[in-house]
């Protein structure tokens, strides 16, 4: 009966020292210090300033095309006119059509590099859970699961420091 007490109080004390391992990562801060988001960002305000400068000359030629058709056309038939001004907002229709496809080229190749990013981010972390015998790790910052943690428990600056170093690499 000793013996069943005893083994009863050991096995009580294994499993009370066995707690669960938690730490948190503030996503916010993570994301904003990962040194690939931030160039990624950086190349895709670049194609987007570019896009922009097209879209504003290509305005400013169609608009002066406007103006010459508007001279023109006070010499010319009405029916000749009224054709010729046709032809003018078909063009300028097509030439609005291919900007908006660029346009949405650029904002589906920015979102497919900022997923693979993200998943990037989520293996990192798991790896590091798994790595350091972290049974939980929890997401904080704006809108995260976190909403107070220690900070013997955030591990934002651990594993921002393995990603900003794999990504040199």
């Amino acid at each position: 009966m000793k013996k069943g007490i005893v083994l009863f109080i050991v096995a009580l004390t294994v499993v009370a020292c066995q707690q669960n391992k938690i730490g948190y990562v503030d996503n916010v801060k993570l994301m904003d210090g990962y040194q690939e988001k931030i160039d990624v960002e950086a190349k895709f305000k670049t194609k987007v300033e570019a896009l922009t400068k097209k879209r504003d000359s290509i305005s400013q030629a169609f608009q002066l095309e406007l103006q010459a058709f508007q001279a023109k056309a006070q010499k010319m038939s009405q029916k000749n006119a009224q054709e010729e001004y046709g032809l003018l907002q078909q063009k300028g229709q097509f030439v609005g059509q291919q900007l908006q496809q660029e346009e949405q080229q650029l904002q589906q190749q920015s979102q497919t590099e900022m997923d693979s990013l993200v998943s990037k981010v989520k293996s990192e972390i798991k790896g590091y859970g798994a790595a350091n015998g972290y049974t939980y790790i929890l997401g904080g910052g704006d809108g995260g699961a976190v909403l107070y943690g220690e900070d013997a428990n955030n591990l934002t600056e651990g594993v921002l420091k393995i990603l900003n170093d794999k990504y040199k690499k």
